[in-house]
This record gives structure tokens, sequence and C-alpha cells, in this order.
């Protein structure tokens, strides 16, 4: 059994003193970080959403309200490990994920492997698993942030394959 889920997230850049931004998992050097109750890792937050989507699960928002205290400043990467949690309780695996991080700055290129590399760690499958795309707006709106589309593909575990 297969199951297909898209997950996306937004975030608005602010520049914060100290602030950094952060794109899956991985610093980027650039000015202004990303505004978020957590550390507004917009990618984590839309893989987190795809996964729990795959799922049938609740939201990124529903599990981690940012009307919760606990949650100001946490590490996205919590949000991504207990989709992970869920999928693996569910017996699924990743075959696949596919992303698409829309923004004109920072440039996602000089960053792509490092990101990917950090993804499939993350994620426990390997990089060639993980695609990142990097998209400019080409003047369709304003420069203002970074949004994130993601698409996951997870697969039943068989007893086989375990």
């Amino acid at each position: 059994m297969f199951r297909i889920g898209l997950g996306f997230d937004s975030h608005p850049f602010e520049e914060e003193k100290d602030k950094p931004l952060l794109l899956g998992g991985v610093k980027i050097d650039f000015p202004k970080g990303l505004k978020g109750h957590s550390d507004g890792d917009v990618l984590l937050h839309a893989i987190t959403d795809a996964i729990l989507g795959a799922l049938g699960e609740p939201d990124i928002g529903q599990l981690f309200p940012p009307s919760e205290e606990q949650w100001k400043n946490a590490s996205s990467e919590l949000f991504l490990k207990e989709a992970i949690r869920r999928m693996e309780m569910a017996n699924y695996k990743i075959l696949n994920l596919d992303c698409v991080i829309i923004c004109d700055r920072p440039k996602i290129a000089p960053y792509k492997e490092k990101i990917i590399r950090s993804l499939a760690n993350l994620l426990k499958v390997h990089p060639w698993q993980v695609s990142i795309k990097g998209k400019t707006r080409e003047g369709f709106c304003s420069e203002e942030g970074i949004a994130v589309f993601c698409n996951v593909l997870l697969q039943k575990i068989q007893p086989k394959d375990v």
C-alpha cells in the first residue's frame, strides 16, 4: 500500500538579531531568519506536514500549536522526528521526497547538496530519495519570505521488508 502526502509552509523574513536562516536543518548564510514560533525552518515544517498528511494524522499546527509556549524557538527537527515516529509506528517507510523551495534570495543551489544530505540523515533514507529544487518567483510577488511545497511517497512495510 502506498500513501502520498503534500506539505506546504511559508514564513516571512524577519531581522531579529542573531536569528539564523535554517532550511532542512542547514544554516544558510543570509542576513535574515524566518519569522516563526519555532526556529522557522519552513522546509522541515512542510516535510513534517507531508508525512503527517500521508498518514492521515493531525497537521503540525495541531500537534505543536504556536499558541503553546513550550514550542517557542523549538527545533523543527523535533517536529519532523515526531512525524517519523508516527510513520514508523504505522509501519511505513519513505520511498521519495520531492520539495520545491520558492524564494528569490537566498539562492538555493549552493546549499542544495548539503540540504539533501541533512534531510536524508534526518529521514533515514538515501540521498537519491530526496529531491530539492530552488525556484524564483519570476516577479510574481514580492520577496518577503520563503514558501515550500513538498510531496512524499510512503510505502507500507511488509513483514518480508523488515
